[in-house]
């Protein structure tokens, strides 16, 4: 059956579960809010909500070099305990995020990190591709809007489709992880180097 991407995107503001995980729940629960939510209880997944506000002050630093040292990466990911650190799951999950930003080359950690004047540019030559493709002026906002959303996906490490499996982002990878280590895990920051580019940007999570 059809879910509606709103419907989904409720379900995970009210769980913490990744979209993917979501979708599935609504699917086997023929869309039924409360049956999906027991569905992501009995998988483990609708704790991740409830672990993101604990402290993640241990971790480790990972380093992937690509293409016989054309490109470099350095991802700080960080969870709760020492045991966890030096869990050979957590550390998969952390080279995995290596592994992403080598082959995508994210400009961000977050949407939220994204300036405004980035942003603010943006729209405006979405509005005007959007005008020159003749689309009618009462859409154009929500053509914005939605473009916007494409950026995010392109542009934001969290919104990109995972390359491993492009069925779930690294949103979810990371849900799914918490639910499956059972502590808060947060992607703090990256750096990416790639020869011919100069150094490249760090990127850092909020505290």
């Amino acid at each position: 059956m059809h879910i509606d991407a709103k419907v989904v995107k409720a379900l995970r503001e009210k769980t913490g579960a990744g979209m993917m995980d979501c979708k599935k729940a609504l699917t086997e629960a023929d869309g039924n809010e409360e049956k999906a939510i027991d569905i992501l209880r009995e998988k483990g997944l609708a704790a991740a909500a409830r672990r993101s506000g604990r402290a993640a002050n241990q971790g480790i630093v990972d380093s992937y070099i690509h293409m016989g040292g054309k490109i470099g990466v350095l991802v700080e990911v960080n969870c709760e305990t020492d045991f966890v650190a030096r869990n050979d799951e957590f550390r998969e999950f952390v080279r995995n995020i290596c592994l992403q930003v080598a082959a995508t080359n994210p400009g961000y950690l977050r949407k939220e990190d994204v300036p405004d004047y980035i942003l603010d540019k943006e729209r405006q030559i979405i509005k005007a591709q959007a005008l020159n493709e003749g689309k009618p002026e009462k859409v154009i906002d929500k053509i914005v809007e939605g473009r916007l959303e494409k950026y995010y996906r392109e542009n934001c490490l969290l919104e990109q489709a995972f390359v491993k499996d492009t069925d779930q982002s690294i949103n979810d990878l990371l849900a799914g992880m918490i639910a499956k280590i059972g502590e808060n895990i947060v992607i703090r920051r990256f750096t990416r180097f790639e020869i011919g580019e100069g150094l490249g940007n760090e990127h850092s999570d909020c505290d």
